[in-house]
């Protein structure tokens, strides 16, 4: 039996991703803390430099959040 590879989420590249767009459409760290409920910005700046991923539903409200959908 071959070897199965499976997809990674790179949370590098994620994390570049989160702050392009956050950058891009106007939006600071405490504009996103606050859509997201976060008492702290801490996750949002792991986030962003690729120290952690969001939680799945984290990443479902961010594409809600960069989507621009109230």
């Amino acid at each position: 039996m071959g070897t199965k590879y499976y997809p990674v989420i790179d949370v590098i590249a994620t994390g570049k991703n989160i702050l392009r767009l956050r950058k891009a459409q106007g939006y600071s760290v405490a504009d996103l803390q606050e859509f997201l409920g976060f008492e702290a910005p801490q996750a949002i700046y792991k986030w962003q430099s690729g120290k952690s991923l969001p939680s799945t539903d984290n990443l479902f409200a961010l594409s809600v959040f960069f989507r621009g959908v109230n």
